[in-house]
Protein backbone atom coordinates (compact mmCIF):
# COMPACT_ATOMS: atom_id res chain seq x y z
CA UNK A 1 0.00 0.00 0.00
CA UNK A 2 1.37 3.39 -1.02
CA UNK A 3 0.76 5.80 1.86
CA UNK A 4 1.36 9.53 1.82
CA UNK A 5 1.81 11.27 5.17
CA UNK A 6 1.77 15.05 5.16
CA UNK A 7 4.87 17.02 6.06
CA UNK A 8 2.67 18.80 8.58
CA UNK A 9 2.19 15.63 10.60
CA UNK A 10 5.73 14.40 10.04
CA UNK A 11 7.06 17.59 11.61
CA UNK A 12 5.12 17.09 14.85
CA UNK A 13 6.61 15.39 17.89
CA UNK A 14 4.72 12.60 19.62
CA UNK A 15 3.28 13.69 22.98
CA UNK A 16 5.87 12.52 25.51
CA UNK A 17 3.38 12.46 28.37
CA UNK A 18 0.99 10.19 26.48
CA UNK A 19 3.87 8.04 25.21
CA UNK A 20 5.23 7.42 28.72
CA UNK A 21 1.74 6.73 30.03
CA UNK A 22 1.28 4.15 27.26
CA UNK A 23 4.58 2.45 28.15
CA UNK A 24 3.58 2.24 31.80
CA UNK A 25 0.20 0.79 30.83
CA UNK A 26 1.92 -1.84 28.69
CA UNK A 27 4.09 -2.88 31.64
CA UNK A 28 1.03 -3.02 33.86
CA UNK A 29 -0.70 -5.25 31.32
CA UNK A 30 2.32 -7.56 31.52
CA UNK A 31 1.86 -7.84 35.27
CA UNK A 32 4.41 -5.24 36.44
CA UNK A 33 3.35 -3.08 39.40
CA UNK A 34 3.96 0.35 37.86
CA UNK A 35 3.09 3.61 39.61
CA UNK A 36 2.18 6.08 36.89
CA UNK A 37 3.31 9.62 37.74
CA UNK A 38 3.49 10.66 34.09
CA UNK A 39 -0.06 11.78 33.40
CA UNK A 40 -1.67 15.03 34.50
CA UNK A 41 -5.02 13.72 35.60
CA UNK A 42 -6.81 14.04 38.95
CA UNK A 43 -7.40 10.62 40.48
CA UNK A 44 -10.69 11.67 42.05
CA UNK A 45 -14.04 10.60 40.58
CA UNK A 46 -16.18 13.30 39.00
CA UNK A 47 -18.43 14.77 41.74
CA UNK A 48 -21.83 13.15 42.09
CA UNK A 49 -23.97 16.17 41.20
CA UNK A 50 -22.12 16.55 37.91
CA UNK A 51 -22.59 12.90 36.99
CA UNK A 52 -26.28 13.18 37.93
CA UNK A 53 -26.67 16.15 35.56
CA UNK A 54 -25.22 14.09 32.71
CA UNK A 55 -27.64 11.22 33.40
CA UNK A 56 -30.53 13.66 33.50
CA UNK A 57 -29.39 15.20 30.21
CA UNK A 58 -29.65 11.79 28.57
CA UNK A 59 -33.11 11.20 30.03
CA UNK A 60 -34.16 14.68 28.89
CA UNK A 61 -32.96 13.90 25.35
CA UNK A 62 -30.10 16.38 25.10
CA UNK A 63 -28.69 14.04 22.49
CA UNK A 64 -28.71 16.15 19.35
CA UNK A 65 -26.27 18.57 17.76
CA UNK A 66 -25.72 21.76 19.70
CA UNK A 67 -24.60 25.15 18.37
CA UNK A 68 -20.95 24.91 17.34
CA UNK A 69 -19.76 27.18 20.19
CA UNK A 70 -21.86 25.29 22.74
CA UNK A 71 -25.23 25.54 24.45
CA UNK A 72 -26.14 29.13 25.25
CA UNK A 73 -26.90 28.09 28.85
CA UNK A 74 -23.34 26.75 29.28
CA UNK A 75 -21.77 29.83 27.73
CA UNK A 76 -23.84 32.01 30.06
CA UNK A 77 -22.64 29.93 33.03
CA UNK A 78 -19.04 30.43 31.89
CA UNK A 79 -19.60 34.18 31.63
CA UNK A 80 -20.94 34.24 35.20
CA UNK A 81 -17.92 32.27 36.40
CA UNK A 82 -15.53 34.68 34.68
CA UNK A 83 -17.37 37.67 36.13
CA UNK A 84 -17.80 36.40 39.68
CA UNK A 85 -14.47 34.64 40.14
CA UNK A 86 -12.14 36.65 37.92
CA UNK A 87 -13.76 40.07 37.49
CA UNK A 88 -13.87 39.62 33.69
CA UNK A 89 -16.68 40.83 31.46
CA UNK A 90 -17.47 38.54 28.53
CA UNK A 91 -20.66 38.05 26.54
CA UNK A 92 -21.80 34.53 25.58
CA UNK A 93 -20.94 35.33 21.96
CA UNK A 94 -17.30 35.61 23.04
CA UNK A 95 -17.21 32.05 24.43
CA UNK A 96 -16.47 28.99 22.29
CA UNK A 97 -16.77 25.60 23.97
CA UNK A 98 -14.62 22.84 22.51
CA UNK A 99 -13.39 19.31 23.15
CA UNK A 100 -11.19 20.19 26.10
CA UNK A 101 -8.87 23.12 26.74
CA UNK A 102 -6.39 21.42 24.43
CA UNK A 103 -8.65 21.94 21.42
CA UNK A 104 -9.48 25.45 22.59
CA UNK A 105 -5.78 26.35 22.65
CA UNK A 106 -5.13 24.84 19.23
CA UNK A 107 -8.23 26.52 17.80
CA UNK A 108 -7.04 29.94 18.96
CA UNK A 109 -3.55 29.43 17.56
CA UNK A 110 -4.81 28.15 14.20
CA UNK A 111 -7.28 31.04 14.00
CA UNK A 112 -4.74 33.79 14.72
CA UNK A 113 -1.22 32.69 13.68
CA UNK A 114 0.04 32.87 10.09
CA UNK A 115 3.12 31.34 8.51
CA UNK A 116 6.24 32.98 9.93
CA UNK A 117 4.48 34.70 12.83
CA UNK A 118 6.38 34.46 16.10
CA UNK A 119 4.77 33.16 19.28
CA UNK A 120 6.63 33.62 22.56
CA UNK A 121 6.51 30.61 24.88
CA UNK A 122 8.10 30.67 28.36
CA UNK A 123 9.98 27.44 28.98
CA UNK A 124 9.59 24.89 30.41
CA UNK A 125 6.14 24.59 28.87
CA UNK A 126 3.48 21.98 28.28
CA UNK A 127 4.50 19.62 25.49
CA UNK A 128 1.82 20.70 22.99
CA UNK A 129 2.39 24.47 22.90
CA UNK A 130 5.37 24.36 20.55
CA UNK A 131 3.77 21.69 18.36
CA UNK A 132 0.55 23.68 18.03
CA UNK A 133 2.48 26.74 16.86
CA UNK A 134 4.36 24.57 14.37
CA UNK A 135 1.06 23.16 13.14
CA UNK A 136 -0.04 26.73 12.37
CA UNK A 137 3.31 27.27 10.56
CA UNK A 138 4.28 29.83 13.16
CA UNK A 139 7.68 30.19 14.79
CA UNK A 140 7.96 29.29 18.50
CA UNK A 141 10.24 31.70 20.36
CA UNK A 142 11.33 30.13 23.63
CA UNK A 143 12.26 32.04 26.78
CA UNK A 144 13.98 29.87 29.37
CA UNK A 145 13.65 30.15 33.13
CA UNK A 146 15.29 27.66 35.47
CA UNK A 147 14.60 26.37 38.94
CA UNK A 148 16.52 29.21 40.65
CA UNK A 149 13.75 31.58 39.48
CA UNK A 150 10.95 29.11 40.16
CA UNK A 151 10.74 28.73 36.37
CA UNK A 152 9.26 32.21 35.89
CA UNK A 153 10.44 34.60 33.19
CA UNK A 154 11.44 38.20 33.87
CA UNK A 155 10.11 41.36 32.21
CA UNK A 156 13.57 41.92 30.73
CA UNK A 157 13.50 38.51 29.05
CA UNK A 158 10.04 39.17 27.65
CA UNK A 159 10.97 42.55 26.19
CA UNK A 160 14.12 41.12 24.61
CA UNK A 161 12.12 38.37 22.92
CA UNK A 162 9.55 40.63 21.23
CA UNK A 163 10.26 41.46 17.59
CA UNK A 164 8.23 43.04 14.78
CA UNK A 165 7.08 39.49 13.88
CA UNK A 166 5.71 38.71 17.35
CA UNK A 167 1.95 38.19 17.31
CA UNK A 168 1.34 36.32 20.56
CA UNK A 169 2.68 35.54 24.03
CA UNK A 170 1.50 32.37 25.76
CA UNK A 171 1.47 32.06 29.54
CA UNK A 172 0.31 29.21 31.79
CA UNK A 173 -0.16 29.99 35.48
CA UNK A 174 -0.39 27.78 37.51
CA UNK A 175 2.06 26.03 35.24
CA UNK A 176 2.32 22.65 33.65
CA UNK A 177 5.00 21.23 34.10
CA UNK A 178 6.43 23.20 37.03
CA UNK A 179 3.48 24.17 39.24
CA UNK A 180 4.78 27.75 39.30
CA UNK A 181 2.27 30.54 39.92
CA UNK A 182 2.94 34.14 38.91
CA UNK A 183 2.08 36.59 41.68
CA UNK A 184 -0.04 39.68 40.91
CA UNK A 185 3.14 41.80 41.08
CA UNK A 186 4.98 39.49 38.67
CA UNK A 187 2.07 39.58 36.23
CA UNK A 188 1.90 43.37 36.53
CA UNK A 189 5.59 43.58 35.59
CA UNK A 190 4.97 41.50 32.45
CA UNK A 191 1.89 43.58 31.57
CA UNK A 192 3.98 46.74 31.87
CA UNK A 193 6.08 45.33 29.02
CA UNK A 194 3.15 44.10 26.93
CA UNK A 195 1.32 47.42 27.09
CA UNK A 196 4.08 48.86 24.89
CA UNK A 197 3.29 46.34 22.12
CA UNK A 198 -0.41 46.67 21.26
CA UNK A 199 -0.07 44.32 18.27
CA UNK A 200 0.81 41.35 20.52
CA UNK A 201 -2.03 39.08 21.64
CA UNK A 202 -1.89 37.26 24.99
CA UNK A 203 -3.04 33.65 25.26
CA UNK A 204 -3.56 32.77 28.93
CA UNK A 205 -3.88 29.06 29.74
CA UNK A 206 -5.68 29.07 33.09
CA UNK A 207 -6.77 25.42 33.24
CA UNK A 208 -5.09 24.94 36.66
CA UNK A 209 -6.67 28.05 38.15
CA UNK A 210 -8.36 26.23 41.04
CA UNK A 211 -5.41 24.00 41.95
CA UNK A 212 -3.62 26.92 43.52
CA UNK A 213 -1.86 27.01 46.89
CA UNK A 214 -1.29 30.77 47.01
CA UNK A 215 -3.56 33.40 48.53
CA UNK A 216 -5.53 33.80 45.32
CA UNK A 217 -5.60 33.65 41.54
CA UNK A 218 -5.06 36.60 39.22
CA UNK A 219 -6.15 36.29 35.60
CA UNK A 220 -4.13 38.04 32.92
CA UNK A 221 -7.44 39.24 31.51
CA UNK A 222 -7.98 41.37 34.62
CA UNK A 223 -5.33 43.93 33.58
CA UNK A 224 -7.12 46.67 31.62
CA UNK A 225 -4.06 47.53 29.52
CA UNK A 226 -4.21 44.16 27.74
CA UNK A 227 -7.78 42.97 28.43
CA UNK A 228 -8.93 43.73 24.89
CA UNK A 229 -6.31 41.42 23.36
CA UNK A 230 -6.18 38.64 25.94
CA UNK A 231 -7.69 35.23 25.18
CA UNK A 232 -8.52 33.07 28.21
CA UNK A 233 -8.51 29.28 27.89
CA UNK A 234 -9.94 27.19 30.70
CA UNK A 235 -12.18 24.19 31.28
CA UNK A 236 -13.55 21.63 33.70
CA UNK A 237 -10.94 18.86 33.36
CA UNK A 238 -8.65 19.65 36.27
CA UNK A 239 -10.79 21.57 38.77
CA UNK A 240 -13.75 19.16 38.62
CA UNK A 241 -11.90 15.88 37.84
CA UNK A 242 -13.54 15.72 34.41
CA UNK A 243 -10.62 14.92 32.10
CA UNK A 244 -12.54 12.33 30.09
CA UNK A 245 -15.57 14.55 29.56
CA UNK A 246 -13.54 16.78 27.19
CA UNK A 247 -14.98 20.23 27.83
CA UNK A 248 -12.87 23.36 27.61
CA UNK A 249 -13.42 26.85 26.25
CA UNK A 250 -11.86 30.04 25.06
CA UNK A 251 -13.07 33.48 26.06
CA UNK A 252 -11.85 35.93 23.45
CA UNK A 253 -12.38 39.26 21.72
CA UNK A 254 -15.43 38.82 19.47
CA UNK A 255 -13.57 38.65 16.12
CA UNK A 256 -11.32 35.89 17.46
CA UNK A 257 -14.25 34.01 18.99
CA UNK A 258 -16.04 34.12 15.63
CA UNK A 259 -12.93 32.88 13.84
CA UNK A 260 -12.53 30.02 16.32
CA UNK A 261 -16.18 29.03 15.92
CA UNK A 262 -15.83 29.11 12.13
CA UNK A 263 -12.77 26.86 12.32
CA UNK A 264 -14.31 24.42 14.78
CA UNK A 265 -17.45 24.24 12.67
CA UNK A 266 -15.44 22.74 9.84
CA UNK A 267 -13.60 19.97 11.67
CA UNK A 268 -15.29 18.93 14.91
CA UNK A 269 -18.52 20.93 15.27
CA UNK A 270 -19.87 20.95 18.82
CA UNK A 271 -18.48 19.20 21.87
CA UNK A 272 -20.57 16.41 23.40
CA UNK A 273 -24.05 17.62 24.31
CA UNK A 274 -24.14 15.42 27.43
CA UNK A 275 -20.71 16.59 28.60
CA UNK A 276 -21.80 20.21 28.07
CA UNK A 277 -24.72 19.70 30.42
CA UNK A 278 -22.39 18.13 32.97
CA UNK A 279 -20.05 21.13 32.69
CA UNK A 280 -22.99 23.46 33.19
CA UNK A 281 -23.76 21.67 36.46
CA UNK A 282 -20.10 21.97 37.44
CA UNK A 283 -20.15 25.75 37.07
CA UNK A 284 -23.63 26.32 38.51
CA UNK A 285 -23.45 23.79 41.34
CA UNK A 286 -21.71 23.67 44.73
CA UNK A 287 -17.98 24.35 44.71
CA UNK A 288 -17.02 22.50 47.89
CA UNK A 289 -15.65 19.64 45.79
CA UNK A 290 -13.15 21.98 44.13
CA UNK A 291 -11.83 23.24 47.44
CA UNK A 292 -11.62 19.71 48.90
CA UNK A 293 -9.61 18.42 45.94
CA UNK A 294 -7.29 21.44 46.10
CA UNK A 295 -6.58 20.77 49.78
CA UNK A 296 -5.79 17.13 48.98
CA UNK A 297 -3.35 18.27 46.29
CA UNK A 298 -1.75 20.71 48.73
CA UNK A 299 -1.19 17.88 51.20
CA UNK A 300 0.29 15.70 48.47
CA UNK A 301 2.51 18.58 47.34
CA UNK A 302 3.95 18.89 50.83
CA UNK A 303 4.50 15.13 51.00
CA UNK A 304 6.25 14.73 47.65
CA UNK A 305 8.49 17.76 48.22
CA UNK A 306 9.58 16.38 51.59
CA UNK A 307 10.37 12.95 50.11
CA UNK A 308 12.00 14.29 46.92
CA UNK A 309 14.45 16.35 48.97
CA UNK A 310 15.78 13.08 50.39
CA UNK A 311 16.81 11.80 46.95
CA UNK A 312 20.48 12.19 46.08
CA UNK A 313 21.21 14.36 43.05
CA UNK A 314 17.80 16.03 42.94
CA UNK A 315 17.23 19.77 43.34
CA UNK A 316 13.64 20.59 44.26
CA UNK A 317 11.64 23.78 44.62
CA UNK A 318 8.17 24.14 46.13
CA UNK A 319 5.47 24.36 43.42
CA UNK A 320 2.63 26.75 44.24
CA UNK A 321 -0.09 25.17 42.13
CA UNK A 322 -1.18 22.44 39.71
CA UNK A 323 -0.05 18.91 40.71
CA UNK A 324 3.46 18.59 39.30
CA UNK A 325 6.98 18.45 40.68
CA UNK A 326 9.81 19.38 38.29
CA UNK A 327 13.11 18.45 39.95
CA UNK A 328 16.52 19.15 38.43
CA UNK A 329 18.36 15.85 38.10
CA UNK A 330 21.61 16.90 36.45
CA UNK A 331 23.47 15.60 39.50
CA UNK A 332 22.69 12.07 38.33
CA UNK A 333 23.77 12.40 34.72
CA UNK A 334 26.96 10.54 33.94
CA UNK A 335 26.22 7.90 36.56
CA UNK A 336 26.22 4.17 35.74
CA UNK A 337 23.31 1.78 36.28
CA UNK A 338 23.71 -1.63 37.96
CA UNK A 339 23.56 -3.14 34.46
CA UNK A 340 26.56 -1.10 33.35
CA UNK A 341 24.95 1.52 31.11
CA UNK A 342 25.72 5.22 31.56
CA UNK A 343 22.84 7.67 32.02
CA UNK A 344 23.60 10.61 29.74
CA UNK A 345 20.22 12.39 29.64
CA UNK A 346 17.15 12.95 31.77
CA UNK A 347 15.25 10.84 29.23
CA UNK A 348 17.54 7.90 29.94
CA UNK A 349 17.05 8.48 33.65
CA UNK A 350 13.25 8.44 33.20
CA UNK A 351 13.53 5.12 31.37
CA UNK A 352 15.79 3.72 34.09
CA UNK A 353 13.26 4.69 36.75
CA UNK A 354 10.48 3.03 34.76
CA UNK A 355 12.39 -0.19 34.19
CA UNK A 356 14.11 -0.48 37.57
CA UNK A 357 11.87 1.38 40.02
CA UNK A 358 8.65 0.79 38.09
CA UNK A 359 7.71 4.46 38.38
CA UNK A 360 6.65 6.37 35.26
CA UNK A 361 7.87 9.97 35.03
CA UNK A 362 8.35 12.28 32.04
CA UNK A 363 11.64 13.55 30.62
CA UNK A 364 11.99 17.30 31.15
CA UNK A 365 13.29 17.63 27.58
CA UNK A 366 9.71 17.08 26.42
CA UNK A 367 8.90 20.41 28.09
CA UNK A 368 11.99 22.09 26.67
CA UNK A 369 14.27 21.51 29.68
CA UNK A 370 16.90 18.77 29.48
CA UNK A 371 18.14 17.66 32.89
CA UNK A 372 14.75 17.70 34.63
CA UNK A 373 11.91 15.25 35.25
CA UNK A 374 8.20 15.88 35.67
CA UNK A 375 6.27 13.90 38.26
CA UNK A 376 2.53 14.19 38.69
CA UNK A 377 1.37 13.84 42.28
CA UNK A 378 -2.26 13.46 41.22
CA UNK A 379 -2.26 10.08 42.91
CA UNK A 380 -2.78 8.72 46.40
CA UNK A 381 -0.54 9.47 49.38
CA UNK A 382 0.38 5.78 49.55
CA UNK A 383 1.39 5.76 45.88
CA UNK A 384 3.53 8.85 46.42
CA UNK A 385 5.30 7.27 49.38
CA UNK A 386 5.89 4.01 47.54
CA UNK A 387 7.01 5.70 44.32
CA UNK A 388 9.48 8.00 46.04
CA UNK A 389 10.88 5.11 48.08
CA UNK A 390 11.43 3.12 44.89
CA UNK A 391 13.06 6.09 43.16
CA UNK A 392 15.33 6.73 46.13
CA UNK A 393 16.47 3.09 46.09
CA UNK A 394 17.03 3.10 42.33
CA UNK A 395 19.05 6.32 42.53
CA UNK A 396 21.12 4.93 45.40
CA UNK A 397 22.02 1.96 43.17
CA UNK A 398 23.68 4.23 40.60
CA UNK A 399 27.47 4.36 40.61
Amino acid sequence: MNTHISDRVKSLAVSATLAMSQKSNELRAAGVDVINMSVGEPDFPTPHHIKHAAKKAIDDNFTFYTPVPGFMSLREAICRKLRDENGLQFAPEQIVVGNGAKQALCNVILATVNRGDEVIIPMPAWVSYVEMVKLAEGVPVEIRANISRDFKITPEQLRAAITPRTVMVMLCSPSNPTGSVYSPAELRALVDVLKDYPQVMVLADEIYEHINFTDGFTSLGSFPEIAGRTIIVNGVSKAYAMTGWRIGYCAAPLPIAKAVSKLQGQYSSNASSIAQKAAEAAYNGPQDCVREMCEAFRRRRDLIVELARQIEGWTVNVPQGAFYLFPRVTGLLGRTTPRGSVIHTSGELAMYLLEEAHVATVDGAAFGMQGYLRLSYATSDDNIRTAMSRIRAAVAALK
